[in-house]
């Protein structure tokens, strides 16, 4: 495979150097074997911190130490400073850079991140944040990441050999004003397309909820509640009185699913069956991208195998996925569900399974009271979730509100596509802007200016000088600078 500084001929002036010969200094982080969440001692960043081009100070921890003590380990994140992901459960994430802001407090930064101090003569680390993000240089880190039982990392020496396009410093500075006026619009544009979305999801639980423009006021007449079944029913809207609530039972059949026997699945006389799971199972929706095989015998699959127009609810998982659900199709014939998700299979066509399913999605304070949470799982029983109350529609009525919300969902959707899209364009415009950026394309050049390498050579000549071990460059033309990997200093 051909080096990146051979299939990129860099312009005059500019020289391919690797992170390792710009670098003062490469630090692994400190070790805090708690970080506390209650303000004590110096902020440490959490790695989720560090982002393509973005330092969040968000969502901090603390030492515990002080100032003092921190700066004795050299632990700080200081202005101007560039932190790296060293591992990550997300492979994109890992060699992931952020600069430090200019008007940082101080920073403690923790052993999964790692800092890189720069030389102000010789690069603007605004600059190299960028470089970073360039897709020529991400393709590089991918080469350098392994991933050892689900965790995904990379080393400080692979760091150090990574290979970037460095311009005449004053260039670089030139580089940075361009490059920031253009990505603060795209930055703009992005906010109010994200403020688009918040609306629009804003609205779309509005427009889903089947008694949205249906409930009356506390002085009107209205429908009356149903019986107390031991749940909580804090909160239930006011129908109209041609409207008749419902318990779930009432109105469907609801059973539970499979659970998994393994000493099942290695029996090849049992049928398999595709099952659907609680990730299968998302609000308004079925996603069956990824289906599961199970064996069960013939009885439990007859007895389970789902119908068209069944409505799938989740009973477990996040306390926030309790009761979400949506209506099957039939798109797999012979599947079966798992015994997380509750199958209703309304009685007598009393309600439309839409009706049931959305109105399901929009009561999840009803679940969320009704259910239980364990240590890492919410859920709840079979028992409470046929008491559900329901507002049954009269049929007439029924027909009306699924063709209204059909109708909405589609303009909604079209919406929803149209920022979509905006958002891809928005990627694609910020690579292509980094692309000019780092090919010279982006700024004026000056060939008055002092050379890229000139500055390089200077710096080495003083690292040499103050006791680093120097780093051989090998000749090269001017245009398309390279050199070995590093040795390693300071990780």
């Amino acid at each position: 495979m051909s080096k990146i500084s051979d299939a990129n001929p860099l312009p005059q002036g500019w020289v391919w150097a690797t992170l390792g010969e710009l670098a003062i200094s490469v630090k692994n982080g400190i070790y805090v074997s708690r970080p506390g969440m209650e303000p004590d001692g110096v902020p440490i960043l959490r790695i989720s911190a560090v982002r393509p081009m973005a330092l969040s100070t968000k969502d901090l921890r603390y030492t515990g130490m002080s100032l003092a003590e921190v700066e004795a380990k050299d632990g700080l994140a200081r202005p101007g400073d560039l932190l790296f992901t060293r591992y990550s459960g997300n492979p994109s994430f890992v060699g992931a850079c952020a600069r430090v802001p200019d008007q940082s407090f101080p920073l403690a930064y923790p052993d999964k991140l790692i800092r890189v101090t720069l030389p102000d003569s010789v690069v603007d680390s605004r600059f190299l944040s960028y470089a970073w993000a360039w897709s020529g240089t991400r393709s590089q880190i991918r080469n350098h990441v392994k991933t050892t039982a689900g965790q995904a990392g990379i080393s400080g020496s692979s760091l150090k050999s990574i290979r970037l396009p460095v311009p005449p410093l004053e260039e670089q500075r030139r580089i940075v004003d361009v490059l920031e006026d253009h990505l603060s619009r795209l930055d703009a544009a992005e906010a109010l397309m994200e403020r688009c979305s918040i609306r629009l999801r804003k609205v779309r639980d509005t427009l889903l909820n089947p008694v949205f423009g249906y409930t009356v006021d506390a002085n009107a007449e209205a429908a009356v509640y149903p019986p107390p079944a031991g749940t909580i029913d804090s909160d239930l809207p006011r129908v109209p009185p041609g409207w008749r609530w419902q318990r779930l039972e009432d109105v469907a059949e609801v059973v539970g699913g499979v659970t998994k026997d393994s000493k099942k699945q290695s029996d090849p006389d049992l049928p398999e069956v595709p099952y659907l799971r609680v990730a299968n199972v998302q609000r308004g929706r079925l996603d069956l991208d990824h289906v599961s095989m199970i064996r069960v015998s013939v009885k439990k699959a007859e007895a389970l195998a789902l119908q068209p127009n069944d409505v799938l609810l989740n009973e477990g998982g996040d306390r926030d996925k309790l009761g979400r659900g949506w209506v099957w199709d039939g798109q797999i014939p012979g599947a079966i569900h798992q015994n997380h998700v509750f199958r209703a299979r309304v009685l007598g066509g009393e309600i439309d399974p839409k009706i049931l399913s959305w109105y399901a999605n929009s009561s999840g304070r009803w679940f969320d009271q009704n259910g239980k949470q364990s240590v890492n799982l919410a859920s709840i029983s079979l028992s409470k979730i046929k008491k559900f109350p329901l507002p049954v529609p009269p049929q007439g009525e029924q027909h009306r509100i699924v063709e209204r919300i059909d109708d909405d969902l589609s303009v909604m959707d079209n919406v929803s596509e149209l920022v979509a899209r905006s958002r891809a364009r928005s990627k694609s415009l910020r690579g292509a802007i980094l692309a000019r950026a780092l090919s010279g394309q982006l700024a004026n050049q000056d060939p008055n200016e002092e050379p890229a390498d000139t500055l390089l050579a200077r710096f080495a000549a003083e690292r040499e000088s103050a006791g680093v071990k120097p780093v051989r460059r090998r000749a090269s033309s001017q245009r398309t600078r390279t050199s070995p990997a590093q040795q390693e200093f300071d990780v």
